[in-house]
């Protein structure tokens, strides 16, 4: 019994070995593939996260390849065509560099590049109520309340809305000399969008008064008017004007029912007799 057990192991094995030993030759025998590989090109990408207004250096980039004609139209395919070129768009670390991403060299760097024509980049002072507690970042969106006086008089003193969704460029801090102690002492900045006429405003308002940032949603593109409010209507002593409300679309009025039809008038007169009083109608 047992011889036969052996028997068949020994047979198993040797066919099993038999078989690994043809697969492998077989394997062996076979022509190598030597296909040539994929064509590729040359593509400049971020070598790390550029912020805006960058002036793009050697190390800020490098090259990776793509598949022939994969790569976006206009991508560039040399380091050296864009150093020193400044960055109008935050990337991303190895994002294609594209031109609609770069000044021109005629623009210069820094944040000029980054102003579109007929707009104007104003920076006012903020500290961290003015500046939402650090959540104002660059581009987001913000209102501009203004708090000031018209007559000097602190009954007169109101706040209002003088700008309305205005994109934030930059915001950070900078070093400025302590007027009193002739130190340099470290401020908050924000850098505002806006046109000539709003530059204005926001001037005079961060000079004869007080600004304050309200965030807003980047979604919400509405610009409502407001009327502002007095120190007199915050404390209820004067009734404050009821602020403009978006137009919306009139309904049809809904039918008026009635439970019954309303009696026909009648001519009557007032009849006393003693301490009664009667009334009788005139026929």
């Amino acid at each position: 019994m047992r011889s036969r057990i052996f028997a068949v192991l020994a047979i198993a094995i040797l066919a099993g070995g038999g078989l690994a030993y043809g697969t492998y030759n077989a394997i062996n025998a076979k022509p190598a593939n030597n296909a040539a590989p994929a064509p590729t090109q040359p593509v400049v990408v971020a070598n790390a996260d550029l912020p805006l207004g960058t002036a793009l250096k050697n190390d800020d980039l490098k090259i990776v390849n793509f598949p022939k004609g994969q790569a976006p139209e206009g991508a560039y395919d040399k380091v050296a065509d864009i150093i020193g070129l400044g960055v109008t768009i935050p990337m991303v670390r190895n994002e294609i560099v594209l031109p609609a991403k770069l000044a021109t060299k005629e623009a210069g760097v820094g944040l000029p590049p980054v102003i579109p024509e007929g707009m104007r980049a104003v920076s006012v002072r903020v500290n961290e109520v003015i500046g939402v507690a650090g959540y104002v970042l660059p581009g987001n969106r913000v209102d501009i309340l203004a708090t000031a006086s018209p007559t000097d008089a602190h009954q007169d003193t109101i706040t209002k809305v003088i700008l309305a969704n205005v994109q934030v460029l930059t915001s950070g801090t900078r070093m400025e000399q302590d007027q009193e102690k002739g130190k340099p002492m470290q401020v908050t900045v924000v850098t505002l969008l806006v046109f000539p006429d709003q530059a204005e405003r926001l001037a005079l308002a961060s000079t004869e008064g007080k600004i304050q940032l309200a965030l807003r949603n980047p979604l919400d593109k509405t610009a409502p008017e407001t009327p502002g409010i007095k120190t007199a209507n915050l404390m209820g002593l004067a009734k404050a004007p009821a602020p403009p409300r978006p137009a919306t679309k009139m309904n049809a009025p809904a039918p008026v029912t009635t439970s019954a039809p309303a009696a026909a008038l009648v001519p009557t007169v007032e009849v006393i007799r003693g301490d009664k009083r009667s009334a009788e109608v005139i026929k």
